[in-house]
């Protein structure tokens, strides 16, 4: 059972309440887990068992999604933002400068907060920012059909989807490679998380002017792609390599956008060292 916390943000109107759901799991040096626009906590589930042999892992709704409320009073969601408010909930859970993994919107953040030496390590899975404007524009466009779609399609209608390989690629094909690997609940609750994103086109729309171009000195960076991303095309990590030249760049042989449901082993075992 998720767990949720409440803190004060400063907002164009003064202070606001916000609530950050999470999942908390196991002992060692802590691991905080950002998940992409549009989904959930959830998103991790399929490596949280193995990382919490090791780790102590902290799975977060990011504000306007999932179960977290959406940033208060005006609040842009922009990274200086939503970085701030990460590095408050880290504080709030006692947690300090963790290590810090990502996928695409949540990939970017973690960068982010590395740029800002607020964590320890960072690991960074398709990580968005790293885009041509053709490809941000192709991007954006799969994302708002998809949630269009999410947003169309019945309750019941989603369920039977679910219930076949062949239904559960139709509803999440552009971001796993092996859409059949989803269990037919965890195709639902995405669809549904989707869905329900409060923090959605605010989201996309500040993402449209984000590109990241500063190098992360001094704060370990592993970088990896999914050989076949659909949605944040594999050309982008040498992107990445050439922007953040230290960075460990690692292909994901077989993965799609997000790769914790393609190979859990593999992605377990990058984020493991990734976080050493």
């Amino acid at each position: 059972m998720a767990s949720a916390i409440s803190f004060p943000v400063p907002g164009d109107h003064g202070s606001g309440s916000l609530t950050l759901a999470y999942e908390r799991r196991g002992s060692g040096a802590p691991l905080l887990l950002l998940h992409g626009i549009g989904h959930h906590w959830q998103a991790w589930e399929p490596v949280l068992d193995v990382l919490a042999a090791e780790r102590e892992v902290v799975a977060v709704d990011l504000p306007g999604f999932g179960a977290s409320s959406p940033l208060p009073g005006g609040l842009p969601y922009a990274l200086p933002t939503v970085t701030a408010v990460l590095d408050a909930f880290c504080r709030e859970l006692g947690i300090d400068r963790p290590h810090v993994a990502g996928n695409s919107l949540g990939g970017l953040l973690a960068l982010e907060l590395g740029r800002e030496k607020l964590v320890r390590s960072v690991t960074a899975l398709s990580p968005a920012g790293f885009w041509s404007e053709a490809e941000r524009v192709y991007a954006f466009t799969a994302l708002r059909a998809m949630r269009l779609a999410a947003r169309s399609l019945p309750g019941p209608a989603v369920e039977r989807l679910a219930r076949t390989t062949a239904g559960r690629a139709v509803l999440v094909s552009s971001i796993y490679a092996r859409p059949g690997r989803r269990a037919p609940q965890a195709a639902v609750a995405e669809t549904r998380a989707l869905r329900g994103a409060t923090g959605f086109d605010r989201t996309l729309d500040a993402g449209g002017r984000v590109r990241f171009t500063d190098d992360v000195p001094g704060v370990p960076v592993t970088i990896a792609w999914g050989t076949k991303d659909r949605l944040l095309v594999p050309r982008q990590g040498p992107r990445a390599k050439h922007t953040i030249p230290a960075a460990r760049l690692v292909r994901l042989p077989g993965c799609g956008h997000v790769p914790m449901s393609d190979d859990p082993a593999l992605v377990a075992r990058v984020l493991l060292d990734g976080s050493r």
